[in-house]
């Protein structure tokens, strides 16, 4: 029993951490000159994904178990789009008056073409290595630094509802040092809770009886993505959606150079072999997922994004039943 308490008190504590790291962020992108597109695709999304970098490094050297890693991965970016969904469902009036940098229909692509060399990697078509590193590992490097180099160059499109709240906001008594410094810190305690919730999930896993894959999708994977979620949540309702955007696609971006940085320090490991059935389900379900955020991002249509948004959602729900 302690320990689902030891869990769930870990898993409250990086729910607050990560909204005070939102809070922190959307203060600098309304104080300063920084791109909301950088500050939500690779500051905060580097900072909510810390907990999926460190779990996944603890599965595999700590706890030895390379099919919690994937499913920590996969799962939490799945989860992140559900969860997206899910919030533009509730936030759906304001989400469509908000405006958006194209760059994320790019990182998208990114992410999609990452989910399809994994899958053909699964099913041994690009089952290749050099020196022990997959060929899936280079893959992702290259998509990764694409994304990125797509993110940095984005600049930001706000809305007149945006820019209202922008000017309400440069009234904060916070300096910009004293903003930087109090999100370092509240990254420090993101990191020292994320690398507790390995520990707890394998303890579950253990007790329950439960598959690593299933246990890294489902503890790992839904604990691990809480960062996005409540940063995403934050941000809506501060009607930054353009930082919750790129906070999403820029984390799942991220989570998936997670896995190539585990294989080339793994060296004698693969962890992309024989994934259980848990794992590509989730690769299957991402796949589905990934592009309904791409038509997002490229329509204006209410409706084309609300059916997106549904897609997204169920497609979570599909894997839960598989």
């Amino acid at each position: 029993m302690l320990i689902y308490v030891e869990y769930i008190v870990t898993v409250a504590v990086v729910v607050f951490l990560s909204i005070k790291a939102s809070d922190y962020v959307d203060l600098l992108d309304k104080k300063t000159n920084l791109s909301g597109a950088f500050l939500g695709g690779i500051m905060l999304s580097a900072v909510t994904s810390l907990p999926e970098l460190l779990t996944s490094l603890s599965s595999v050297f700590l706890v030895g178990k390379a099919g919690m890693c994937l499913g920590n991965v996969l799962g939490s970016d799945l989860f992140n789009l559900a969860a997206l969904s899910a919030v533009i469902l509730i936030f759906f009036r304001g989400f469509n008056k908000g405006v958006f940098s194209p760059s994320y229909r790019n990182v998208g692509l990114a992410v999609l073409a990452i989910y399809i060399i994994i899958e053909l990697n699964f099913i041994g078509v690009c089952d290749i290595s050099f020196l022990s590193i997959s060929f899936t590992t280079v893959f992702i490097i290259v998509m990764y630094a694409l994304g990125v180099k797509y993110l940095s160059a984005a600049s930001d499109a706000i809305s007149d509802e945006e820019e209202l709240d922008i000017q309400a906001s440069k009234t904060s008594s916070l300096t910009v040092k004293q903003i930087g410094i109090r999100f370092f810190f509240t990254a420090v305690g993101i990191i020292v809770s994320s690398i507790l919730l390995t520990y707890f999930t394998d303890g579950i896993a253990v007790k329950l009886g439960i598959g690593t894959g299933f246990a890294g999708a489902l503890f790992l994977g839904i604990a691990t993505s809480l960062p996005e979620v409540t940063s995403t949540v934050s941000l809506f309702k501060m009607k930054n959606y353009n930082i919750a955007i790129g906070n999403i696609i820029g984390s799942n971006l991220f989570n998936f150079i997670i896995l190539a940085i585990v294989d080339i320090i793994s060296l004698s490991q693969n962890i992309y072999a024989d994934p259980d059935m848990q794992v590509k389900s989730l690769t299957i379900c991402g796949l589905i997922a990934t592009p309904m955020f791409y038509i997002m991002m490229r329509t204006k249509k209410k409706a084309v994004r609300g059916i997106c948004a549904v897609v997204m959602l169920g497609s979570y729900f599909a894997f839960l039943m598989i």
